[in-house]
């Protein structure tokens, strides 16, 4: 099993795209496409554009990422 280092970045939600899919603007003004994690899902937290939110990033690939955490 192969050890990947995961980032934690904040971003502002810009857009909501298809199958709970968003693009998000990161602190560094970069953006990705990011997914929503098992456990929003599970608690149906509802995230919409203008939402600050954690997105957590593998170090593999620096154009996708998935959402962790909703802030208020």
């Amino acid at each position: 099993m192969s050890n990947k280092q995961v980032n934690r970045i904040e971003g502002i939600v810009e857009e909501a795209l298809p199958n709970t899919t968003f693009r998000v603007k990161l602190e560094n003004d970069k953006q990705v496409l990011a997914h929503l994690a098992g456990k929003l899902r599970v608690h149906r937290i509802k995230v919409l554009p203008g939402d600050k939110v954690v997105v957590e990033m593998a170090s593999i690939d620096d154009e996708r990422g998935r959402i962790v955490y909703r802030k208020k």
